[in-house]
């Protein structure tokens, strides 16, 4: 048997890759790339069917953000030339929530630029969530920074099902991407907020000058803080930025990247992110034998594909939208 199958087979007894294992993963040669493809859709297959989870940003705040993340055209040392306004009102926020409804989109992610949201910006993102839940009922993940206790509980109490901090990277890579805060930092957000009973979202950045070893330790770190939802983003690097002109991906990498977080994430909701368009290019439907969730419309400063184009994509593979009634389901189950 190939050993992408034995790998597969181990895993879907509920056995783990080895170090080395998962490393070889990220160097497997282009030639046994569709074997590595087949093994990490045996396991999506097992879990998600041929089912996608649709998701769509809402940037409900732009820029003003004082961290000094080389990734981010929002961040204070950026020079990229962005829209900055503070937090919108409820109803531009309502207004997207009802594209995300009319698109069948089934989980509608709340994003806001800074360390951290004040009190007010949670006022703001509650009251939304109370009325989109009643108009359309869709599932919410909100983005807003690092919590503090009380503002985990009052979003889990309005009905903000899902809160998403990325690790983006390992802790070994992650002081030459960020210092304005530690690795320690965002695992912490992420353990408040599994505590306060939202359900963790938490991904990384993939071609931030990192190694094969560092991706293959977040995909693991990932895997110990028992993540929900994992985007997987690849970089799109913005001029103006300190990681301008970077451009250290091809897609049959991505693929692989992607292999990985299936192989060592076997149950969990694997989405293909930012830069999904620019790193994956040809390839992009392929990423979905591995991964079982993508983002449609722009991202936070940059523009995404078509929404039609990624519909028709989804009907070329024969792959199903997962419905709002079917996301409402699992959401009882779970």
């Amino acid at each position: 048997m190939n050993q992408w199958l034995e790998c597969s087979e181990r895993v879907l007894a509920g056995g783990e890759l080895t170090n080395d294992e998962a490393l070889s993963i990220l160097k497997c040669s282009d030639e046994e790339l569709l074997l590595l493809m087949h093994g990490a859709y045996r396991i999506r297959k097992r879990y998600f069917g041929n089912k996608v989870k649709l998701n769509m940003i809402m940037n409900a705040k732009s820029g003003l953000c004082p961290e000094n993340c080389g990734y981010c055209s929002q961040s204070s040392i950026s020079k990229a030339p962005i829209s900055s306004y503070r937090m919108v009102d409820k109803n531009q926020i309502l207004a997207g929530a009802k594209k995300a409804f009319e698109l069948n989109v089934g989980t509608y992610c709340i994003v806001a630029s800074g360390r951290g949201p004040t009190n007010k910006e949670v006022n703001q993102v509650v009251e939304a969530v109370k009325e989109i839940k009643d108009n359309y009922g869709l599932k919410i993940c909100a983005c807003l920074g690092i919590l503090k206790p009380d503002q985990a509980r009052r979003l889990k109490e309005a009905g903000v099902d899902r809160y998403n901090h990325n690790l983006n990277t390992s802790g070994s890579h992650h002081s030459e991407i960020t210092t304005s805060h530690t690795y320690a930092d965002r695992v912490n957000t992420v353990k408040l907020v599994k505590d306060s009973g939202l359900s963790p979202c938490s991904g990384v950045i993939v071609g931030m000058k990192e190694s094969k070893q560092d991706v293959v330790d977040i995909a693991t770190s990932l895997r110990a803080l028992d993540a929900d939802s994992i985007p997987v983003n690849f970089l799109h690097a913005i001029d103006g930025t300190p990681l301008e002109g970077v451009k250290e991906l091809n897609p049959r990498y991505c693929l692989k990247v992607l292999a990985l977080f299936r192989y060592i994430n076997p149950t969990k909701e694997i989405r293909i992110s930012g830069g999904r368009e620019m790193n994956l290019g040809s390839l992009q439907p392929l990423g979905l034998y591995a991964a079982n969730s993508i983002f449609v419309g722009d991202y936070l400063t940059t523009a995404g594909q078509e929404e039609s184009l990624d519909h028709k994509m989804l009907r070329d593979l024969g792959f199903e939208v997962e419905s709002v009634e079917e996301m409402k389901a699992s959401l009882v189950k779970g």
